[in-house]
């Protein structure tokens, strides 16, 4: 038995991609007319769950890895803030799992994200925080995934946690940090090797309610 489920972000809980490709475009459109690459939702799809620096180099192919990299911390910063506004796209039942979840489950989230963006996906969706007791992230431990499940499941006391995500890096860092894995496949990644599967938020009802 579960007593804690920890989530990733992007691809699990919400789809950003569209209103973060319009802030990214409009960050280079403004200040960096150099930039000739294109930022569209489905490249970011194909990039999103990787570690930022590792993002920029593989979107900013037209500049140096340096320069995108400080391109990439631009957009970043503009994007929490036009987030915060705009929102991304949840997934359907989302709240509805969440207030199932609860009940039963201590709820988390770890995501490889910069500082802010938990914040932001919170400020957007202010009825969600409640759910959620702990977060982790990068952008404030400078660790990678796996450490920062790990710190979560420690300074939480969680005996037994399972980790939710829809990338190959989500699987990799959940099995790292010792944890099942239940692969989110309505998400952006590809996983071979999982402890279960889900189509859909509200499919955890079913299988951990």
């Amino acid at each position: 038995m579960y007593d804690g489920i920890i989530f990733d972000l992007d691809g699990t809980l919400w789809d950003s991609t569209e209103e973060v490709a319009v802030a990214f475009r409009k960050v280079v459109k403004e200040k960096y007319p150099e930039i000739k690459d294109e930022i569209t939702a489905d490249i970011l799809r194909g990039l999103f769950g990787q570690l930022l620096d590792a993002i920029a180099v593989k979107l900013f192919k037209s500049v140096s890895e340096e320069k995108a990299i400080a391109v990439m911390k631009e957009c970043l910063d503009y994007e929490t803030e036009y987030l915060a506004e705009h929102n991304g796209k949840l997934y359907e039942g989302l709240e509805k799992t969440l207030v199932e979840l609860e009940k039963k489950y201590k709820l988390f989230i770890v995501s490889n994200c910069q500082e802010g963006y938990i914040q932001c996906f919170f400020k957007a969706n202010p009825h969600l925080e409640k759910y959620f007791i702990d977060f982790e992230y990068p952008g404030r431990s400078g660790k990678p995934k796996a450490d920062n499940i790990k710190m979560v499941v420690e300074r939480n006391n969680l005996k037994n946690p399972v980790y939710v995500g829809d990338t190959l890096g989500d699987a990799e860092a959940a099995k790292k940090a010792g944890l099942p894995f239940i692969w989110a496949r309505y998400g952006f990644g590809d996983v071979k090797e999982y402890d279960d599967l889900i189509d859909s938020p509200l499919e955890l009802i079913g299988k951990l309610i």
